[in-house]
């Protein structure tokens, strides 16, 4: 792990992986940057960073009021966590990244691409342009205090589709994770205060990054019409459908890597 100072915040990231060297494709960019869903560690992305870890150097980040970064008073908003990755971004020497986010990530990817010079693409799960897209009480049914287990697990069933209670082991590593990385109560609602007072509806036409939009059929958070919506706003968004919930990419994880990996490859 490595640490930033932003703003006199710490800020806690990590690198892995490395272009292949046998890969004769020359990328418009060589990092991908995920971006966190409000109060979830950076756990969320294993699924997705072990898969394109070979091929590409990522890099993933303790949101501040999460895990090990600093937790200052909230509320925060998408422009100030948009300063923090690029204060990240600079410090690892990174001059262009696949910017990739979830639903609080999602925007903050979208206002990182409008305000600094380094996304070379958008990939945005669960996400919307505004946050009155958003079901409050749904993303508020996602935190769960630390040191309860039990509540850990029941705060996932609004974060996918499927029956978390069915896959026992899934739900216990997921809720070791989250123990170990996810943000307490305040820092969580820093965060979903950012979620919920985004606003990009008017300014879409300003994002020129290719951007893919992916949203879960079952989005309890965010509906999937707000993603159709955000991609058709986007002068160069794509929308698609995914089968899941608002954590789509952890559901369907084999085949959102596959289509990762040929977006990336499509865009060199």
């Amino acid at each position: 792990m490595a640490v930033v100072t932003n703003g006199g915040v710490d800020l806690y990231y990590e690198a892995k992986g490395e272009p292949n060297p046998a890969d004769e494709v020359e990328r418009e960019a060589d990092t991908v940057a995920f971006v966190n869903p409000a109060g979830y560690g950076a756990w969320v992305w294993g699924w997705q960073h072990a898969a394109l870890s070979s091929g590409f150097e990522t890099v993933v980040w303790d949101l501040r009021g999460t895990g090990r970064s600093d937790a200052p008073d909230g509320p925060y908003s998408a422009e100030t966590l948009a300063g923090d990755l690029e204060a990240v971004l600079a410090d690892h020497g990174v001059s262009d990244a696949h910017v990739v986010g979830a639903g609080l990530g999602g925007m903050v990817a979208l206002e990182y691409a409008h305000r600094y010079g380094r996304a070379a693409t958008l990939t945005l799960f669960g996400t919307a342009a505004s946050g009155n897209r958003v079901d409050v009480d749904a993303l508020d049914s996602l935190f769960a205090p630390r040191d309860d287990p039990a509540a850990l697990q029941a705060s996932l069933r609004n974060a996918f589709a499927a029956d978390i209670d069915a896959h026992e082991d899934v739900a216990d590593e997921i809720v070791g994770w989250r123990r170990e990385e996810d943000a307490d109560r305040e820092g969580f609602e820093a965060q979903a205060a950012a979620m919920c007072d985004f606003d990009r509806s008017d300014s879409l036409y300003e994002i020129t990054t290719p951007a893919r939009v992916y949203h879960g059929v079952d989005d309890a958070v965010v509906p999937a019409d707000a993603g159709r919506d955000l991609a058709d706003g986007l002068p160069r968004g794509e929308f698609t459908a995914v089968e899941g919930g608002h954590l789509c990419f952890i559901e369907e994880s084999a085949a959102v890597n596959d289509a990762l990996l040929a977006d990336f490859d499509a865009r060199a």
